[in-house]
């Protein structure tokens, strides 16, 4: 219940949608019912000699029976053609009368189905807002453990389903009720000898069919969770399509992808067959109850104590009764569907791997000295990754890091703009803790250029202009001339407006990357974070991208994670990191007399992350 109420927490204010709800689904109940009851005067205006016939001049006392309503329709008919009129008159106002409650009974209908679609769409946009919002607080180790698709799948699929919680409620609470007391205040008005009897048999059909709704919401939790794992093996086969056709490994993961599909598809079938197995089983079950009151009723009409008309009257709303008790039943089986996605989703909300800020979070306004690691220590899923290191970057400083592979490189430069939140000693800038930064007031003075450059599905320009929102034509373009970029920007069919594809696959690796660049180049940043810009590209590309970088780091205070020799060679300092901590550090020249670490893996051509 707890994750119900936090799921219809997202329709608030729900008295904006239930207030107008109520009354619409009260008054389609109304007119609806009343649709209904117009058979008994219409059938006795045919086949009854002088029924209806007898005008009545004053509006009658209430009474729940038969006797008020046919002196009511009296009435309304001696209201409209006074005291003189035939069966064909009788028979034209029922007629529209009929028309008219068909009419306002489906007006009221749409209206309160407008109501409900607006609070589903609401709602869900809250919802989602709220979920993708908090995904995107998420620090960055949290995306390691975590598969994109089953991310993709609760914040698309998880949260579509979630609306059965919210819209069934409504229907739940007011529509469905309505319905069934509706029309059982209907029946009882016709018979309540009859009612009686056949209300034994309400309770037969509400118990079956919940008896079949109530093992969905285990499946529904299992088939979620199915969709998740295919829609991120289809993430992960469309990213490494080379990989897999290169491997000639396209069979397995076909046949992976299928047999997850299969899982899925017979879990979905037998919910199905689940769902719809509650549709025949009480219409079965309704005509069956229809056929043992045609017993009953029809000895009560040849007794006299039923009219014909009053008894095929109660047999047409007998057989629609079944309706409202069936989505009842059918709107609690898809709140518990939406409650099992529900639990997914919120799990998701609820996660706490956020770097925030901090109460006191003063806004950073710039570098005006150094950046220094304090006995910085770091460790993630319980493993130590930094330990105990200490260093200093000044201004306008260009500071390389070095050192074999999975020595902890990357990791102190995702430490600067916060990527993650350091477990021991301090990052200063300027002397102040970064956590007491700003998030987004540290990130602006920062630029980071990576092995994987990331570019979005757009235009060139769109790409160019992430970190600068408000960047001018003229502006991108220098920027793209200072990286190296403009000339086969100009080449491509529409310039700065071409669309370069999902992740800019339209490009080279070289352009992809001299377009990362310029986009830092844009952004203009004062710390400038380098992780193993040119280690993937070509001789051809990497000379390219090493002038832009070189345009790039001056006057910047910059830290520059290396493989090749041509982008630390020239670096102000050096620092060797092994298995976390500080080796060595130096200038090239002091490392290479050494005759350490930094020599070795020079002489060795490894210098990488």
């Amino acid at each position: 219940m707890n994750t119900y109420w936090r799921l219809l927490g997202f329709a608030k204010p729900i008295e904006k949608y239930a207030i107008p709800y109520f009354f619409y689904t009260l008054f389609y109940t109304i007119f609806y019912t009343f649709t209904f009851m117009l058979i008994m005067p219409l059938l006795n205006t045919l086949f009854v000699e002088d029924q209806l016939l007898e005008p009545v001049t004053a509006l009658p006392s209430f009474a729940l029976n038969t006797d008020y309503f046919r002196s009511l329709v009296n009435f309304l008919i001696y209201r409209v053609f006074g005291t003189d009129y035939s069966k064909m008159d009788v028979l034209i106002f029922l007629s529209v009368f009929i028309i008219l409650m068909s009419f306002l009974s489906n007006l009221f209908r749409y209206l309160g189905q407008r109501v409900m679609e607006t609070m589903r769409v609401r709602s869900l946009q809250r919802l989602r807002n709220r979920v993708y919002d908090n995904v995107m607080g998420l620090h960055v180790g949290y995306f390691n453990n975590e598969r994109k698709g089953d991310i993709i799948s609760k914040i698309s699929s998880d949260v579509q389903v979630v609306q059965f919680c919210i819209t069934n409620t409504l229907l739940v609470a007011f529509r469905d009720p309505f319905m069934i007391v509706g029309f059982l205040i209907a029946l009882v008005m016709i018979s309540w000898k009859l009612t009686i009897f056949s209300v034994i048999f309400l309770p037969v059909v509400a118990l079956v069919i919940g008896s079949i709704v109530k093992r969905l919401r285990k499946s529904a939790t299992a088939a979620q969770e199915r969709f998740a794992d295919m829609v991120s093996l289809m993430d992960e086969s469309l990213t490494g399509i080379k990989i897999l056709k290169g491997y000639n490994a396209t069979d397995y993961i076909r046949n992976k992808f299928h047999d997850i599909n299969g899982l899925f598809s017979r879990i979905s079938l037998s919910m199905a067959r689940r769902q719809q197995l509650a549709s025949p089983t009480s219409e079965f079950l309704g005509i069956s109850a229809a056929a043992v009151l045609m017993v009953y009723g029809g000895s009560l009409v040849l007794s006299g104590d039923l009219e014909a008309s009053a008894f095929v009257a109660y047999l047409s709303i007998f057989t629609q009764i079944t309706r409202p008790l069936r989505s009842f039943t059918d709107s609690f089986a898809n709140i518990n569907q939406g409650i099992a996605a529900g639990e997914r989703v919120l799990a998701l909300l609820d996660e706490k791997s956020k770097i925030t800020n901090a109460p006191d979070a003063v806004r950073m306004t710039g570098l005006h000295d150094e950046i220094e690691f304090r006995d910085v220590r770091f460790s993630y899923d319980n493993k130590e990754v930094i330990c105990g290191v200490n260093f200093k970057i000044r201004k306008g400083e260009t500071v390389a890091l070095v050192g074999p592979s999975g020595g902890g490189k990357s990791t102190l430069s995702d430490l600067i703009p916060r990527f993650y939140d350091i477990q021991g000693g301090a990052i200063l800038i300027d002397g102040v803790d970064i956590r007491q930064y700003d998030i987004e007031s540290l990130r602006e003075y920062m630029g980071v250029v990576s092995q994987e450059t990331i570019l979005f599905n757009d235009t060139i320009a769109n790409n160019l202009r992430l970190g600068k929102q408000d960047a001018t034509d003229e502006e991108i373009r220098q920027a793209a001339v200072v990286a190296n970029a403009h000339n086969f920007i100009m080449e491509t069919e529409h310039g700065y407006q071409t669309n370069i594809g999902d992740r800019g696959m339209k490009l080279s690796g070289g352009q992809r990357q001299r377009l990362s660049i310029a986009r830092a180049v844009l952004k203009n940043p004062e710390i400038l974070i380098l992780d193993e810009a040119t280690s993937a590209l070509d001789t051809e590309s990497e000379k390219l991208v090493q002038e832009a970088l070189n345009a790039l780091l001056k006057g910047r205070t910059s830290l520059v994670i290396a493989h090749r020799l041509s982008t630390i060679h020239n670096a102000d300092r050096i620092i060797v990191i092994e298995k976390g901590r500080i080796a060595e550090q130096g200038t090239h020249q002091q490392l290479m007399e050494r005759h350490g670490i930094y020599a070795r893996l020079i002489e060795m051509q490894q210098v990488e992350e």
